[in-house]
């Protein structure tokens, strides 16, 4: 008798596990596409180009300038005395360290810079994520899924709102 009962236990807990799956809403957002493609993600972008634009162009300068010195020291070396040769091998090398700690603090302050940007980004998209959730009674909003069937897409919904919303 109790083997019977399992099976019919088995199909009455399916179809109760299908009903409340029915009542679920469900949505999912593609983080991806919101930070490349969000009105809040696409000003920070040219705030930070036009922050560090300078900084870039001046260790671009610096690159050219390495390159020619290396250039010279390479074409010039049989021209060159020991003593000038040294002194011109001291100016670069003393450059190329120069170009490197400037590159470094370059990396490091963009990094810093975008990370700051970034999580007030996330901030804001979570903060409408949460208000699209309520207003329009969802379960369940789910972020970065392997698939997600287009149907319960709201990604433009969320970079809507967040044009909205500047």
């Amino acid at each position: 008798m109790k083997v019977r009962a399992l099976p019919v236990l088995a199909l009455v807990l399916m179809g109760i596990s299908q009903l409340a799956l029915a009542d679920t809403k469900f949505g999912f957002v593609n983080s991806e596409r919101v930070m490349r493609e969000a009105a809040p993600a696409v000003r920070a972008q040219q705030r930070i180009e036009k922050e560090f634009s300078k900084r870039d162009q001046e260790l671009q300068r610096m690159a050219k300038d390495l390159e020619s010195l290396q250039k010279d020291l390479e074409n010039e070396n049989s021209k060159m005395s020991s003593s000038e040769r040294q002194s011109k091998e001291r100016s670069f090398g003393d450059l190329n360290r120069d170009f490197q700690r400037k590159q470094r603090e370059f990396r490091e302050d963009l990094n810093q810079r975008r990370n700051e940007e970034l999580a007030s980004i996330i901030e804001k998209t979570n903060q409408v994520i949460k208000q699209i959730a309520e207003a329009d009674k969802y379960d369940v909003i789910l972020q970065d899924a392997v698939y997600a069937n287009p149907r319960i897409d709201i990604t433009d919904k969320v970079l809507k709102a967040l044009t909205d919303a500047k």
